[in-house]
């Protein structure tokens, strides 16, 4: 796939704009003028940049074109959660979904279309692997927002949408500093999260690079037999190599815990989490099943939530229980992408 110059790291996109402008035989401060116009200031095409000369205009829309997601639906919540559908460049749909708290705008982003590990309880998993997103296509998520309105600039970020993010690490990679470097999105490393089932190289290579990105592992489960039943990434790596791993964070990691009625959500499985959550030092996100996302499974009721969630407190262990937004869209990860798709098929048959 060609990538484009909002794939590179604001320092590679620096260099190649400044070779290009040196190239041209232009003053070296139109370099300057031109980046913060990727993601500082972003540009919808460099027709809009007014401050440069109509020809300059035309030639940087040859030469370094920015592309764009297509935004093909939105639904917004009675709670304010707004979710978007977005349509890539070869017709692939991806998911966001923006979580506004008080003065936290919390936006949940995809790495890959589809996703191949097949967890139960997840929209996504059940439509399959499509493809890996490219660095814009993850950061692109941000990027339309901040184009369709600056006050929605999520103060936020976190890699939990479609995909496994460390299953893309290349992208991911790039990504990250892009939503990070002050040229960039100007994100706090210590508000953006990427979230993972537990890919071992990927936690390495996260855990490798110097800024305090904070991490966080879908458990959903308190020991390896009882995760395997709903995630078959257990079957390559094993919880307790998975935990070896994140040991090698600085900043405290998050557990995220999915309750489901009859699966995961008993005593023995809360005395089990206690003892994981206590020997990682981790906070644990208690999470209500999506009802919308896993048809079959049964979300366990919100009064066994809460005696659950004190169990865990009362043995010293933080434990938050996130309440469920919105429920009145189709808000679980996948679920607006199966349903416009589903829609389509009908129409089709229709014909």
């Amino acid at each position: 796939m060609h990538l484009t110059i909002l794939d590179r790291t604001p320092e590679a996109a620096a260099d190649s704009l400044a070779t290009w402008v040196k190239a041209q035989g232009l003053p070296t401060y139109r370099a300057r003028q031109l980046l913060p116009r990727l993601w500082q200031r972003p540009a919808g095409s460099w027709r809009e940049v007014t401050e440069l000369p109509a020809a300059l205009r035309e030639q940087l829309d040859r030469d370094w074109p920015l592309p764009r997601l297509a935004r093909e639906a939105v639904q917004q919540s009675t709670d304010g959660t707004r979710k978007y559908l977005w349509r890539l460049g070869d017709g692939e749909l991806i998911e966001s979904v923006l979580i506004p708290s008080g003065a936290r705008r919390t936006l949940c982003i995809s790495s890959q279309a589809g996703c191949a590990l097949g967890c139960v309880f997840c929209a996504t998993g059940r439509m399959g692997f499509r493809r890996n997103l490219t660095p814009f296509e993850i950061a692109g998520q941000i990027r339309e927002l901040v184009l369709a309105d600056p006050a929605d600039k999520p103060t936020n970020v976190v890699f939990m949408g479609m995909g496994e993010p460390l299953l893309n690490w290349a992208a991911v990679d790039t990504a990250l500093t892009i939503l990070n470097s002050p040229e960039g999105f100007g994100i706090g490393a210590r508000h953006i999260t990427v979230s993972t089932v537990g890919i071992i190289p990927g936690m390495e290579a996260l855990a490798a690079r110097p800024e305090q990105f904070r991490l966080a592992i879908s458990l959903h489960a308190p020991s390896s037999s009882r995760r395997l039943d709903l995630m078959p990434i257990e079957k390559k790596y094993h919880l307790d190599d998975v935990l070896r791993a994140a040991a090698a964070f600085r900043k405290r990691i998050t557990f995220e815990y999915v309750l489901i009625a009859g699966k995961n959500d008993t005593d023995a499985d809360a005395d089990e989490l206690v003892g994981l959550a206590r020997r990682m030092g981790a906070l644990v996100n208690l999470l209500p099943l999506h009802p919308g996302g896993a048809p079959g499974l049964t979300p366990t009721p919100p009064l066994a939530i809460r005696a659950f969630a004190d169990r865990l407190r009362s043995r010293g262990v933080e434990a938050v229980v996130r309440r469920s937004r919105g429920l009145d869209i189709s808000a679980a990860c996948g679920q607006l992408r199966v349903e416009v798709e589903g829609v389509r098929k009908k129409r089709a048959v229709s014909r």
